[in-house]
């Protein structure tokens, strides 16, 4: 049997002090060791000697203080001389206790578990963890994680050697965060973390890209490990390609369609919901008929994604709104009468705004009934391995993206809802730039409160049926508490704003709090993570991806000086404005 060194070995040289005072989460050490003293900073740890010699509770630095106070000095003058007060410097370190270290647990031995077993005592020595005892602690971090559950992210900062290891399952399971400033290198943590999945058999992530950065890590010239797809736009209508995906207004519920077309302002809209709710259930009711779907029949409702044809719902509309009743003396002024002008005025401009074709202008196979099930599939699936979707959503109008967001997850969750418990796989889906349609609650309009109501469910129940979150934004105060709070992991890159460090401070157990105040310190690509999925909040150094995504900060000054304005690019530029599509760049 393999005699395995234990991880923390301390000499007399290295003990900071003896503890002072203690709290539930929080302990003091007074400092005897000066020299030490002026080689600790926030974040270091702390070893304190437990209630055995083969236990040591492990603590984060939080605050290194001195104070200087008068005191006597240790030798007193001879005969009458006067005795002066001398200065003498009173050193403390707080810290923060975040586990527990045994160097022998039962069988194991170098074993480190999150959370005090037990307080420290007063008077206990405390030891500084640094050089061979650090690398040696940092290496045991991650160990334990079996071989396919391993997710590495990096290097701790504190000790370069030493793998960032984290649980992929953890990270996953219970939704997760990165958030972080413009600049601060998310996308390049996404990047990676997709990269990581990707080596999988079978992962099951589908990334919400904005802005279409993420499109390199399905280019087959750079071994792109990702399927693309794209949002309808309007150059996508007539021709659309293999990449493209319509999302057919049928797909969305009573709710959802209402929020883009009614004006809740208007005295009539009680009557205009009414008779759209009764139209659409009727033809919906008709196409199951027309499929022979009897037994569906029986139990759908208005929400069931079931094709139907608009233009026979405005047509309805319009016979209602137009349409006379019977009086004794003759024709009066019928029940809907009039009451409908707006409605529909409002339904036909969506219609003809060509923005919102992916919508309401999908392709004729789009609005057969089998449809669904295979564009779901297409979805859901490992695409021949590749099991990771990023979908563009860059040519998505922005006041209907939460609606198209919302629309998308929800389906897709209810799928997962509804399939089989032994038939699951998880999902996660990654919310890309999500305060601009997971904005707080109080701030959000009617078509946004939709997109909240699909992603704040899945946020709060999707855990139990395989389905998670990971969300990313440089604003974290912008995006629904409710969902950040659902988040059991956060990789926190730079932030400079205070209210975006606040936020992050608040979803932190206080114990971890003051952790937050290095966020405004962190380089480029560096991060603080935390949560379930390790054992250990570090700083860490993150790796950088092999395919990088197209969100590079560029240079100015540099490009001021070498490249000039490209005069035929502005053209077509101008001319890709017109016809609203990307296609011509």
């Amino acid at each position: 049997m393999i005699d395995i060194p234990v991880a923390l070995q301390f000499s007399e040289a290295e003990l900071l002090g003896r503890v002072a005072s203690v709290d539930t989460s929080r302990v003091s050490v007074d400092v005897s060791n000066s020299v030490l003293l002026t080689r600790i900073g926030i974040g270091n740890l702390i070893a304190i000697r437990g209630s055995t010699e083969r236990e040591y509770l492990i603590a984060i630095t939080e605050r290194v203080t001195r104070t200087l106070r008068d005191a006597l000095p240790e030798e007193l003058p001879e005969g009458d001389e006067e005795v002066l007060l001398a200065p003498v410097p009173t050193d403390f370190v707080r810290g923060a206790l975040i586990g527990t270290f045994r160097t022998v647990d039962g069988e194991k031995k170098n074993t480190f578990k999150r959370g005090a077993d037990s307080f420290p005592q007063i008077d206990r020595e405390c030891y500084v963890v640094e050089g061979g005892n650090l690398q040696r602690f940092m290496s045991i971090l991650g160990a334990d994680f079996p071989e396919a559950e391993r997710l590495k992210l990096g290097t701790f900062v504190a000790d370069r050697s030493a793998e960032a290891i984290a649980s992929g399952d953890k990270f996953f399971q219970r939704h997760a965060a990165i958030l972080g400033s413009t600049g601060s290198g998310k996308s390049y943590a996404v990047a990676l973390i997709l990269e990581r999945a990707a080596k999988l058999k079978y992962p099951n992530i589908l990334v919400f890209d904005m802005h279409g950065e993420y499109a390199p890590l399905a280019d087959p010239a750079k071994n792109g490990f990702a399927t693309r797809l794209r949002i309808a736009g309007p150059g996508d209508l007539e021709k659309p390609g293999d990449d493209v995906l319509f999302l057919p207004y049928w797909l969305l519920n009573r709710d959802e369609m209402l929020s883009m077309i009614l004006d809740r302002s208007d005295q009539n809209a009680p009557n205009q919901a009414a008779r759209f709710t009764s139209h659409v259930r009727a033809l919906k009711q008709k196409t199951l008929e027309d499929e022979k779907k009897t037994d569906v029949a029986k139990t759908f409702t208005v929400d069931s994604p079931i094709p139907y044809p608009i233009d026979q719902l405005l047509e309805l509309l319009r016979i209602d709104n137009t349409t006379k009743g019977f009086g004794k003396t003759g024709p009066v002024k019928g029940e809907w009468e009039d009451k409908l002008t707006r409605f529909i005025s409002r339904l036909e401009t969506k219609l003809e705004d060509r923005r919102y074709g992916f919508m309401f202008s999908p392709p004729a196979l789009a609005n057969t009934y089998d449809w669904l099930a295979r564009q779901t599939a297409r979805l859901l699936g490992s695409d021949g391995g590749k099991g990771i979707k990023i979908i563009d959503f860059s040519e998505v109008p922005a006041d209907v993206l939460p609606v198209v967001t919302g629309t998308l997850a929800r389906m897709l969750y209810d799928v997962q809802f509804w399939m089989s418990p032994a038939k699951r796989t998880p999902v996660t889906l990654l919310c890309d730039e999500a305060h601009l349609y997971l904005p707080v609650r109080d701030d959000a309009d009617a078509v946004q409160r939709q997109a909240l109501g699909a992603f704040e469910r899945i946020a709060k129940e999707g855990r139990k049926y395989g389905f998670s979150l990971l969300v990313v934004s440089q604003r974290p105060s912008d995006v629904s508490k409710t969902i950040l709070s659902q988040c059991n992991n956060f990789l926190a890159l730079r932030l400079t704003n205070e209210t975006d460090q606040s936020v992050i401070k608040r979803l932190m157990p206080d114990s971890l709090a003051g952790l937050t105040s290095i966020l405004p310190l962190l380089d480029t690509g560096e991060a603080l993570m935390l949560g379930d999925a390790v054992l250990l909040p570090s700083r860490i150094k993150l790796d950088l991806p092999a395919i990088t995504p197209d969100s590079a900060t560029r240079n100015f000054w540099r490009d001021w000086g070498t490249q000039a304005p490209d005069v035929d690019a502005i053209h077509k530029a101008i001319e890709c404005l017109r016809s609203q599509t990307r296609g011509g760049v």
